[in-house]
């Protein structure tokens, strides 16, 4: 059963879909093209009894996000590049301290002040890697309007599940595309809980893991004794810098996304089993490449889109799969050059790995990207 249909803006989808997972509390600064979901929850949030808080900068945004989710409530906040830069020291402490969290970045052009109302993908590495050191963390990537609202109700379950920051991230054109939607009706999809500690209070260790390499989390005023930290930690929580330990906490960190792949990964397939050209695409570049690969199968030219939902972790089974029966492998993407860095990387040989960039401002189109698959399909 669904609710009815209704007209909605990408960015209100993101906020309308925060709150059906079970956000109570944002905090936020004001940016754009980002700014719609913090006015929407401004809204919402007290509804549902939440807590919305504009704070005097991203740095104390994300601080405080941290600080909700600690005290047991799910919590998120939204921003564009330069609030991103912002955030990642909180978004490390976030991995390492496994607090669970949401980001919503709505990417626009760039580097710093860049262009605030103009379209980009600028930010798929730094979504990755923007915070130092070896870190966990997931990424989905919704390319429509209802996609960034399961997505995001997908994003607060992901977090809770594997107490791991998790970014939804989009460009400014799916942000700002409104659309009509037939959105799920409350009760009718999952909503996950973080796994609360209730063993023994004596000899509680917050950092220790079962099999799932996810530790329960301890619950404010149950009694646990617990110590959290930006350091590396041992399972106590207290620091450590011994290296046999500071691998082992190091490889669970890592593993608990490694060894949930499966549950983790999502992708979308588009005439991609004899796809002689394999197109590999995000957000609104991967609307306008399905286009193209519609037109081209019309045309008779075999090409395919693969369209990675979950960014981070990269579908790289997939990929290496559809791959190697491709002769080339296509890669729109409005920046100089970044998802292409990780195709190229798991690409056989014998596939011949293309980009085709855009950094002026401006989303990339249905015919240049035929065209290229034209110019391929002739090589």
């Amino acid at each position: 059963m669904s609710a009815k249909l209704t007209s909605l803006q990408g960015n209100k989808a993101c906020a309308l879909g925060a709150v059906a997972a079970g956000c109570r509390f944002f905090a936020g600064y004001p940016i754009t093209p980002s700014s719609e979901i913090a006015e929407n929850l401004s809204r919402e949030l007290p509804l549902v009894d939440g807590v919305f808080i504009q704070m005097e900068d991203e740095i104390a945004s994300m601080a405080a996000v941290l600080g909700a989710s600690l005290g047991g409530v799910k919590s998120m906040t939204a921003t564009s590049g330069p609030g991103f830069s912002l955030k990642q020291e909180n978004l490390g402490y976030a991995a390492l301290a496994e607090v669970p969290c949401v980001i919503a970045n709505v990417m626009r052009g760039g580097p710093s002040t860049g262009m605030p109302t103009r379209p980009s993908q600028g930010d798929i590495m730094q979504s990755r890697w923007g915070t130092h050191g070896d870190h966990p963390i997931i990424v989905l990537a919704p390319a429509s309007v209802e996609e960034v609202y399961r997505q995001t109700i997908r994003a607060f379950n992901l977090s809770e599940a594997f107490r791991v920051p998790v970014v939804v991230l989009y460009d400014e054109a799916i942000g700002h595309l409104v659309d009509t939607v037939d959105l799920p009706a409350p009760g009718t999809f999952e909503v996950i809980d973080r796994k609360w500690a209730d063993g023994p209070v004596e000899g509680f260790e917050p950092y220790r893991a079962g099999e799932d390499g996810v530790p329960p989390m301890p619950r404010p005023g149950d009694g646990y004794r617990t110590h959290t930290t930006g350091l590396t930690h041992k399972e106590s929580g207290f620091p450590t810098q011994v290296p046999a330990e500071v691998t082992r906490v190091t490889r669970r960190l890592l593993d608990k996304i490694e060894q949930h792949r499966d549950v983790i990964e999502q992708f979308e397939q588009v005439e991609c089993e004899d796809a002689d050209i394999l197109v590999v695409a995000i957000g609104i570049a991967a609307r306008a490449s399905e286009r193209a690969v519609r037109a081209a199968r019309e045309r008779g030219i075999k090409a395919g889109l693969l369209r990675p939902i979950t960014l981070w972790p990269f579908p790289e089974e997939e990929l290496r799969r559809l791959a190697a029966g491709a002769r080339h492998v296509l890669v729109p993407e409005m920046n100089a050059g970044q998802l292409i860095l990780e195709v190229q990387r798991l690409c056989p040989d014998s596939a011949r790995v293309s980009g085709l960039n855009r950094y002026d401002g401006e989303s990339t189109h249905p015919g240049e990207v035929l065209a290229k698959i034209e110019e391929l399909n002739h090589e």
